[in-house]
């Protein structure tokens, strides 16, 4: 199981890696909040409450997919727009959470950030996920890289994401926990680099 010590280290390891790759990445990101603002006719980043480390809520920041005015529902991006569906395969619009690792609220490489209604509502042995700062990426999340596609194909997107996804995602994300090290972290970045 993770140490006090492993979760220390992985915290200045986030905040070196940052560090380092914001400046590189500043006027990337500053381009396509612009072109999202164009794009969807309203501002191009946005704020949602997610589960955090311990259960505490704290605001994610995203590029803007959706059209003005319209909402995220059962994790189906109907309403995205032709350049919002873009940066979501590719996971672009996730960029803005770089800031989140920064100021602490994430890790590069954790369990990713569920809404309320489902990391807050663990129990048991399954707690021990929470122990963790949630990440841009992680095992869960490369699994499910095409999770959009996968619930677009169902009848019932919610219940299929609450009884299946979900579920699959817990017993995951606590083997990750379980089974910390470094270098598993290092890998699950390089194989997320390498899909994109």
């Amino acid at each position: 199981m993770i140490s006090k010590s492993q979760l220390r280290f992985k915290r200045i390891f986030d905040v070196v890696l940052v560090v380092l790759c914001l400046p590189l990445l500043f006027i990337p990101i500053l381009l396509l909040v612009l072109i999202a603002t164009i794009d969807t006719k309203t501002w191009g980043i946005y704020s949602q409450l997610r589960v955090g480390q311990y259960g505490k809520l704290f605001k994610i920041y995203k590029i803007r997919t959706l059209a003005d005015g319209e909402h995220q529902l059962g994790g189906l991006n109907n309403h995205a727009t032709c350049i919002g569906r873009f940066l979501r395969r590719s996971k672009l619009n996730e960029l803005p959470q770089l800031y989140n690792v920064f100021i602490g609220d994430m890790s590069l490489v954790g369990p990713r950030p569920d809404l309320p209604g489902f990391a807050d509502t663990l129990n048991g042995k399954n707690r021990i996920i929470l122990m963790v700062k949630p990440g841009i990426t992680g095992p869960a999340s490369i699994k499910y890289r095409d999770e959009e596609a996968l619930l677009a194909q169902q009848k019932d997107p919610e219940r299929y994401n609450r009884a299946i996804i979900w579920v699959d995602k817990v017993k995951i994300n606590k083997k990750y926990v379980e089974n910390y090290s470094f270098y598993l972290d290092l890998i699950l970045i390089l194989k997320s680099l390498i899909h994109k």
